[in-house]
This record gives structure tokens, sequence and C-alpha cells, in this order.
């Protein structure tokens, strides 16, 4: 097994891994005392090396690293990719490029909804994954043979899995299905979130629009602070406090003081005055700049068998093309396209129209149905009207 723990090393390496066709990639980070992940470890794997990269070594200059992971000549492959993609986004200011998650491939060859790297291994790897390594500390020096062992399975197996997978989306044409998962997670926006945006993340429990304009300006103060002081959000204010001060609306320290898990010496500090503050501007905005909840798709009166049908529908299409029901249509899409031919759902279009949209509409407007094949274990689509 192979740390490197140089910088002359690593350049070495990624010059030679800068001439494959793909690598595959890893990282071991820790967040659990921070807003952004502390990277601990990264695992490279190309054809005939696999190596463990320690971004924590004295002197270390990962440079030749994001250089190699911005090459658009060599597939960067990762499993499960987007916190990996958020690190490596946020340390060099670049994406991995071009990409393969074989997490969201799993999906579209029918390995079912988001499935794990442990499983994918042992399926296509034949490999078995140790588990007690999973929650181990990474921030801590010396590692251990053990510990280095497990963090290269995972982009040793990786290459295996790769590689099947790719052969089984070029033999059923499917590699394309993956080309809008992958411009999501290539795309700075998914990882650039807007700070005035973070209230959405939360679980109002009111739909006024003061309540709401309170909250916005409440979380994006804790966003913009959390970022700045490399804080976890709940750490500096927990999301039941800020819906509480959003509720109650405090405009005094005595006020603020009074709401349910905030400190009086909190009240009365720096960030007691902030959130006053930014209650403050939140009530003063006029009432048509105040956010509304999103939009909730009202079904009409009756049709909640329509989805039901349209559910046990998708089940059966995504048997019948061996792909994740999750990757297909969600169930708020079920609900939009009962609700509206022209939902503005991605089930609606592309290949996923293909597999589950067009007969989702031909089975709500009663041109098809569902009934049991005459061995009666399986369902199928029967013709209900001359098309």
């Amino acid at each position: 097994m192979t740390l490197i723990t140089d910088s002359a090393e690593l350049a070495a390496l990624c010059t030679r891994l800068s001439t494959a066709s793909f690598i595959t990639v890893d990282t071991e980070f820790m967040r659990e005392k921070t807003y952004w992940p502390q990277l601990c470890l990264v695992q490279l794997a190309g054809p005939d090396e696999a190596v463990a990269v320690d971004p924590l070594a004295e002197g270390m200059d990962l440079a030749p690293l994001f250089d190699l992971l911005a090459n658009p000549a060599v597939l960067k492959v990762f499993h499960a990719a987007r916190q990996d993609i958020e690190i490596f986004h946020h340390l060099s200011g670049k994406i991995p490029t071009p990409l393969f998650d074989t997490q969201v491939a799993a999906m579209v060859c029918g390995f079912g909804d988001a499935v794990g790297y442990e499983t994918l291994a042992a399926q296509l790897a034949r490999a078995r994954i140790d588990k007690s390594l999973r929650f181990t500390d990474w921030m801590q020096r010396p590692l251990t043979d053990r510990q280095l062992h497990y963090a290269l399975s995972d982009v040793t197996h990786l290459r295996v899995a790769y590689e099947k997978l790719r052969r089984r989306l070029d033999r059923n044409g499917r590699l394309s299905w993956l080309d809008e998962e992958m411009a999501q997670l290539t795309d700075p926006v998914t990882y650039d979130g807007d700070p005035e945006d973070s209230w959405r993340r939360l679980k109002p429990r009111s739909s006024s629009p003061r309540f709401l304009a309170i909250l916005r300006e409440l979380a994006a103060w804790r966003e913009r602070e959390a970022r700045e002081k490399d804080l976890p959000r709940q750490r500096l204010v927990r999301d039941e406090a800020l819906m509480e001060i959003a509720a109650s609306a405090p405009t005094t320290v005595d006020d603020l003081a009074r709401t349910r898990g905030m400190s009086r010496g909190t009240a009365e500090g720096r960030f007691g005055q902030a959130m006053l503050a930014a209650v403050a501007r939140a009530q003063a905005l006029p009432e048509e700049q105040c956010p509304t909840p999103p939009e909730r798709v009202d079904l009409p009166r009756g049709m909640g068998p329509v989805v039901d049908l349209l559910k046990v529908l998708l089940k059966l299409k995504c048997d019948e093309h061996d792909v994740a029901s999750k990757l297909v249509a969600s169930s708020s899409d079920i609900d939009a396209i009962a609700a509206d031919d022209e939902a503005p759902v991605p089930a609606l279009h592309g290949w996923r129209r293909q597999v589950f949209g067009e007969d989702a509409l031909r089975l709500k407007h009663g041109r098809i149905g569902l009934a049991l094949a005459p061995d009666g274990k399986r369902m199928r689509l029967v013709p209900l009207t001359d098309e």
C-alpha cells in the first residue's frame, strides 16, 4: 500500500495518471465540527496502481491533483459523488469533469434506488468491504495499514464496477440516460448555494409570508456566519430556534431571550443583535417582497386512485426496463402528472417519457389499463381503446 505524503511524489503520480482513460476517486473527510468538509485522505486508482494521498501532510501541494481532476481527457469515476465534488470545488474552485457516478449508473442498470458501494462491490467485483472502519477518525495520524487498506478498497473495486457498468450501458444504449444527472453534478450552482435560499431546506410550520420573510433573513444570516466561521449551522443556532424566533418576531433582547433554546448571554451578544436586525429587516419589507411557500400540487377531488394507479404503473415499467423507479419519477412527479398532462417534471421528457411518461398519460386517460396476467403472478398493460 502506498501513501503519498510528498508534493513531488503527488506530481509524479498525477503525471502518470494523466495518460489513463479513466481514474477512480474517493475521499475520506470529517465534518462534525466544521461547516466545510475537512479533507483527510484522497484515494486514486488508475489501471495499474492505487494510491492514497495525505492532504494533511506538512507542505503538501494539491495543485497537481486539482489539475488532474480538471483534465478533460481523463474520465473521473466516483460512487455517490456529490460530497466528494463539493470538497474539490470548495478547495480548488473547479469541478472534476468529465464525470461518471457509479451509483447513478447502477440505478440505470437495475440495481435499485441509491445502491451502496458495498452492495455494488459485492455484486460486480465479488469483494467484501470491511464496514467497521466507516466511522473511523481520519484526522488522526499516523494512519494504520488497516485504515489504508479500507480506504483503497473504495477505489480498487470501483475500477471493476465501473468497467462492468460501462459495458452494460454500452450494450443497452443507456449511456445517454446519465447525461442529465451528470450535468447536475458538474454544475457549480449545485454547490454554490445562495444564503438567501437556505431557508428552503428547513420545514416551516407556517405559510405566512411575513413568517417566511423573517425565517429567510435569519437563515441567510446563519448561513453566512457558518461559512465565515467554518462552523456547523446547528452549532450556531438550531433550526427549531430559528423557526421559534421567526414565529415570535422579537424586537428586544428580552423578547429574544425568552425564545426556547436561546440563552440570555447569546441574546445579549453579537449573535443576538444580528438576529434582531434580521427580524427588523424582514418586518420592514413590503408584503409583495415576502416569500411565498413552495407551490403544492392540489389534486382535484377523486384523483387519489389515479395517483395509486400511476404508482403501480411506475413499478411495472421500471421492473420491465430494469431501472430504479427513483430515477424515473418521484411521488411529487406522479402527483403533478395526475393533475396536469403538461406538468413540468422530468418524467414527461426524454428517456423517462419513453419508459414511463407516455404510458402514464395513456393510463390516466383510459386508453390502457392494468390487469393481472393469466398466471396471476404479474401485472400487464391492456389496451382499452383503439389508438
